[in-house]
């Protein structure tokens, strides 16, 4: 389903949820039953949650400038996370 706008000459501009293609050029206005004409706007595509949004913006800065390491990292290493315990009661192969 996709939403078309509508605007009507009497009571202004309307949504109406159709299906994708099937809109026709003209639809009963809800209010006064006239004919309204459909009306084209750029669909609502930038409307994205602020976490997507973000990980998009870095993504584009890191092909135009991808950081640069300046220095070999240091040998710190975090330690492995100790295996569950009942790990040890699978049978072996």
């Amino acid at each position: 389903m996709a939403a078309y706008e509508y605007s009507c000459s009497l009571c202004g501009p309307f949504d109406v949820r159709l299906a994708i293609g099937t809109a026709p050029p003209t639809y009963g206005c809800p209010v006064c039953s006239a004919a309204a004409r459909r009306v084209f706007s750029a669909p609502a595509l930038s409307v994205v949650p602020p976490g997507v949004a973000s990980l998009h913006e870095r993504e584009e800065k890191s092909r135009e400038a991808p950081a640069v390491v300046s220095e070999v990292p240091s040998g710190e290493r975090r330690p492995l996370p100790r295996p569950h315990p009942a790990l040890s009661r699978l049978p072996r192969p």
